[in-house]
């Protein structure tokens, strides 16, 4: 018998965003744990928001596990909440009630600043750095410094360790930002991961005394780009049959919805969708061919051989929207598509 490392992590109930939280237990197991060998596990819900003083119980019930490869015999399992009956969702549990689609396919693009005392790092103690343009992909000390290099890079290699499908890192277009993509088949496989890999992230950072800034537009109304969760997405419909008029129908679909999809976006979002800076204005749907300013945009592959067919990208998430909601609100507008219009793309 081995002694693990059990890391159980949750979202509390902190709004508009949740934070995340993670507390360790010891188990012997014969070997690497089955996600059924993993047991339920309560903890103090009056602590994260998520129960009262008087009534305070709360139950975390794990939903996958992965290798934690900053420990020896560690795991890292994802839980959700569950009410003290251990069976009922909790409130604040959104896992629970999205839509999952198994043939449903989401690329998360997760852009965030690394702050240091109190600013971006790289970022001088008063006043700004030299313009945008030579950071986006940059390479050298005076673009990406040494130890945000060095944090992306261990980050990664965590992540791949966990068995988490990262697909790239990349300096982002403002000095301190950067970025890293997952993707999944299945939305809550998609979103456990992004959430896995977040915690992954805040915790690496911890030693070097730098914090994670998700915030989307953290150096406010300036001249420097803000922070998105680009989603591309696609479905087995969308990938086989595809067509101009399912996907004009789609598009309608998704303006007629803009509202419900901005409201699960992410927060401040409009300080972030202005119209500038590669995005669309928060309040107008659009869609455009290679448009990064548009609110979604569509591949050339996608349009190729006027064959409709493949994968979309909606450029309006931001980098502190809850992945399980906005893989839900796109699968929720997509199911609304009427069949007349698959019939006629068939």
């Amino acid at each position: 018998m081995t002694k693990y490392k059990l890391e159980y992590i949750w979202l509390d109930g902190y709004k508009p965003v949740p934070n995340l939280r993670g507390k360790t237990q010891i188990k012997e197991f014969d070997a690497f744990p089955t996600l059924e060998q993993l047991p339920l596990w309560g903890f103090d819900g009056s602590s994260t928001l998520q129960a009262e003083g008087h009534s305070s119980d709360c139950v975390l019930k794990p939903v996958a596990c992965y290798p934690d490869g900053a420990r020896t015999n560690g795991v890292l399992v994802m839980c959700e909440v569950m009410m003290p009956d251990g069976v009922t969702p909790h409130a604040t549990n959104k896992r629970a009630t999205i839509l999952d689609d198994p043939g449903a396919w989401f690329g998360f693009e997760q852009e965030y600043f690394m702050y240091k005392d109190g600013r971006p790092l790289g970022f001088p103690t008063a006043g700004y750095p030299a313009p945008q343009g030579p950071y986006y992909t940059g390479v050298g000390y005076s673009n990406v410094g040494s130890v945000a290099r060095e944090i992306v890079e261990k980050h990664l290699d965590l992540c791949l360790a966990a068995g988490i499908n990262h697909e790239g890192i990349n300096a982002e277009v403002a000095k301190g930002q950067w970025e890293f993509q997952i993707f999944g088949k299945g939305s809550k496989k998609a979103a456990d991961e992004m959430w896995m890999a977040r915690y992954l992230l805040q915790r690496l950072t911890e030693s070097y005394g730098i914090d994670i800034e998700y915030h989307c537009k953290p150096l406010g109304d300036t001249d420097w780009n803000g922070s998105g969760m680009h989603a591309n997405f696609s479905t087995e419909y969308m990938r086989t049959v595809g067509g101009k008029a399912y996907f004009e129908a789609m598009m309608k679909a998704f303006g007629e919805n803009w509202k419900e999809h901005i409201d699960v976006y992410g927060p401040d979002n409009d300080k972030r969708l202005t119209g500038k800076h590669e995005t669309a204005p928060w309040n107008k749907f659009s869609y455009g061919v290679a448009d990064r300013g548009a609110s979604i945009r569509v591949p050339h592959s996608f349009v190729k051989g006027d064959a409709y067919k493949g994968y979309l990208e909606d450029r309006r998430p931001n980098s502190q929207g809850d992945p399980y909601a906005i893989a839900s609100q796109i699968l929720k507008t997509i199911a609304s598509v009427p069949t007349s219009a698959k019939s006629a793309a068939a």
